[in-house]
């Protein structure tokens, strides 16, 4: 399969923004310093007049100039994303918002999306070809890059790469919101909604910093496992599935925490664990509404903190699973306005001590890392002619990290994405759906 970029060029912001340094705060500097790659399909739509497919799409139909257009006047809210990766005081890591621009670039396909999506697994190979390659996350680099890749089909793939210190989920799909909408002619202030929230000092450090909770999920010494080769499958849990194992939980355990749990039985199960091995959960949460008083829902920047379950292998799998489900929900409720700013007071602690506290990716094997981007609006990226038909993750970084999405028709029910080495694939699956 082959891609060909036809044309490279930066976007700046339509209108003067703020030329600033813009402080970043412990969150931000502990998520991995790279571009988070993904990837939106969009088939090509029915013509008008009710042709068939060989009609092709509509004339415009993704037209580069409109995207661009629309693309410059989205990066005045949000204009970090306009700016570059730079160094300040001491050291440490800054947006230099100095509104150079984000990248854009156009690229065509010699073959169709089923050809890709039919049965989609997120890799190198799929970020190679759909989203822009940034050499390093390290300064003086871009923060965000676009491509639009037209396929042999008629259809587009949006391929996105956004430096993750500028932001989490909800703020990428803010602005993903925010771009599609003026380019399907929406005035900039309807489009966006609230205006982003770029003040981050709301999440600075207590002076003297005072962490009142241990946070071994930061800890250097527990992301140190060893590189192993792994594939990543995309599993659909059907409603009637995702049925069955929330009913085998008490009323009221979320569906991630329902979902995580039986993932996480299936995981010890397919790698062989020992029963009396030690086996961690990471969870994140969104911190904004935990805050008192709590951040703007606006806020873009990074509002995720961890929190870490761990128990025995024999508890994952010899305990009813409702078990294991509230022992995830309570470590998500035990995340409140204490314990986020004892985490982070903790990392300022570990920055002054000049540790690598959160810098690691990689987990061992008894481990497992699940994000929820349950209730995202990651299909609401219409710029005109439809809402995507598939969006995800173009690459996982790493084997035991999961992420759990919506689909596009809420009645297909969710789905899974997991990273696991391909010799336990087998017995995962058989365990997963219960065969």
């Amino acid at each position: 399969m082959k891609v060909d970029v036809v044309e490279t060029t930066l976007v700046a912001p339509s209108e003067d923004t703020p030329r600033r340094e813009l402080w970043l705060s412990n969150l931000d500097l502990a998520v991995p310093k790279t571009h988070t790659p993904l990837v939106y399909y969009y088939p090509a739509p029915a013509p008008a007049g009710g042709g068939g497919a060989t009609d092709g799409p509509p004339e415009g139909f993704f037209a580069p100039a409109r995207l661009k257009a629309a693309l410059a006047r989205a990066l005045v809210p949000f204009y970090p994303l306009a700016g570059r990766l730079g160094v300040g005081e001491g050291g440490r890591l800054q947006i230099d918002c100095n509104a150079e621009g984000a990248l854009f670039a156009v690229a065509r396909a010699d073959f169709a999306g089923d050809d890709v999506f039919q049965d989609y697994e997120p890799s190198p190979e799929v970020r190679r070809m759909f989203v822009p390659f940034a050499p390093s996350g390290d300064p003086p680099c871009v923060m965000a890059m676009f491509q639009v890749t037209f396929l042999k089909c008629g259809g587009v793939v949006l391929g996105t790469g956004i430096h993750h210190v500028t932001m989490d989920g909800m703020g990428a799909f803010h602005f993903i919101q925010t771009w599609t909408g003026v380019a399907r002619g929406l005035e900039l202030a309807d489009a966006c909604g609230p205006p982003p929230f770029h003040d981050r000092t709301l999440l600075r450090a207590r002076s003297p910093p005072c962490p009142a909770f241990d946070h071994p999920v930061y800890s250097p010494a527990l992301l140190n496992g060893r590189p192993r080769p792994f594939v990543t499958r995309v599993y659909s849990v059907s409603p009637k599935l995702l049925a069955d194992i929330k009913s085998r939980c008490a009323p009221g355990v979320s569906t991630y925490c329902a979902v995580t749990a039986h993932l996480w039985r299936a995981m010890c199960v397919a790698r062989g664990l020992a029963a009396g091995a030690e086996t961690r959960l990471r969870v994140p949460a969104n911190v904004r509404h935990r805050l008192r008083p709590p951040l703007p829902r606006s806020y873009f920047g990074n509002a995720i903190v961890r929190d870490l379950v761990t128990t025995r292998v024999e508890d994952v799998l010899a305990r009813p699973l409702g078990f294991v489900a509230q022992a995830i929900k309570d470590a998500v409720d035990r995340v409140d306005d204490a314990y986020v700013r004892s985490v982070v007071d903790y990392l300022e602690v570990e920055s002054e001590k000049g540790s690598q506290a959160a810098r690691g990716q990689l987990m061992p094997e008894t481990d497992l890392w699940v994000v929820s981007w349950l209730g995202m609006p990651m299909y609401d990226a219409d710029f005109g002619w439809g809402a995507p038909r598939f969006v995800a993750p173009a690459q996982m970084f790493g084997s035991g990290t999961a992420y759990v999405t919506q689909r596009a028709n809420k009645d297909d029910g969710i789905a899974v994405l997991f990273g696991l080495e391909p010799e336990y694939l087998q017995c995962f699956e058989k365990v997963f759906y219960g065969e």
